[in-house]
C-alpha cells in the first residue's frame, strides 16, 4: 500500500497509527529487556524461587480484561452513533482502569505485609524486579488513562462519530496493548517459578 496516496486526512490518520505502532514496538522491546534481566538474575544465589504473586495481581488481570471489553463496546456504540452508550462504556472503562491501579497497589501492600520491602534490608532482588515491572506497567496504564480522559473530553465536545473515530481508535489500540501486556507479564511472573 502506498502511504502517499489518499486525502490529507487519510495520510494524517495513517501516520498517527504508524507512530503508535512504533511506540508500542519500543515498549515491547523495553519489557522484553526487563523480563530477560529477570531470567538472567534468577541464577543468583539470593533469588526467591518460591515467591508468591499477590491475589490482587490476579484480580487486576480480570479488571483490565473487562476494561478492554468495555472499550470495544464504546467503539461499537460509536459506529452506531449511539452517543449515550459511548459515554457509558467510556466511563466504565475509566473506572476499571482506576480499579486496575488500585489493585496493583493493593498487591504491593500484600507483598510488604509478607515481609518484603522493595528497598532496604528487607528487600530482595526477586521482589524488586516484580515491583519494577509492575510499576513500569502502571506508568503506561496512567498514560492510557490520560488518553482515555482526552477521548472522553473530545466525545463530550462531539468530535467523534461513525465517520471520524481516529482519536478513539488510537486510544483503544494503546489500551488493548497495555491490557495484553499485563496479561503476558502476569503469566510470565506466575509460571516462571515453575519452570525455573
Amino acid at each position: 500500500m502506498d502511504l502517499t496516496q489518499g486525502t490529507q486526512q487519510e495520510k494524517r490518520a495513517r501516520s498517527k497509527k504508524m507512530m503508535l505502532w512504533f511506540g508500542i514496538g519500543s515498549l515491547i522491546m523495553s519489557f522484553a529487556g526487563l523480563t530477560s534481566a529477570f531470567i538472567v538474575s534468577s541464577k543468583r544465589e539470593d533469588w526467591l524461587n518460591d515467591f508468591q504473586l499477590p491475589n490482587a495481581f490476579l484480580i487486576s488481570v480480570v479488571v483490565i480484561i473487562l476494561s478492554s471489553l468495555t472499550f470495544i463496546l464504546a467503539k461499537k456504540a460509536l459506529t452506531q452513533n449511539n452517543r449515550q452508550m459511548v459515554t457509558l462504556w467510556l466511563m466504565v472503562t475509566l473506572v476499571l482502569g482506576i480499579g486496575f491501579i488500585y489493585n496493583q497497589f493493593s498487591g504491593f501492600s500484600q507483598i510488604i505485609n509478607d515481609g518484603y520491602n522493595f528497598t532496604g534490608p528487607t528487600s530482595n532482588v526477586t521482589i524488586s524486579f516484580i515491583y519494577l515491572i509492575a510499576m513500569l506497567h502502571i506508568a503506561h496504564v496512567i498514560a492510557g488513562l490520560i488518553s482515555l480522559i482526552v477521548v472522553i473530553y473530545n466525545h463530550f465536545k462531539q468530535k467523534y462519530n461513525s465517520n471520524n473515530m481516529l482519536g478513539l481508535e488510537l486510544a483503544a489500540n494503546f489500551w488493548h496493548f497495555i491490557d495484553i501486556l499485563w496479561v503476558a507479564l502476569f503469566l510470565f511472573l506466575y509460571f516462571f517459578r515453575y519452570i525455573n
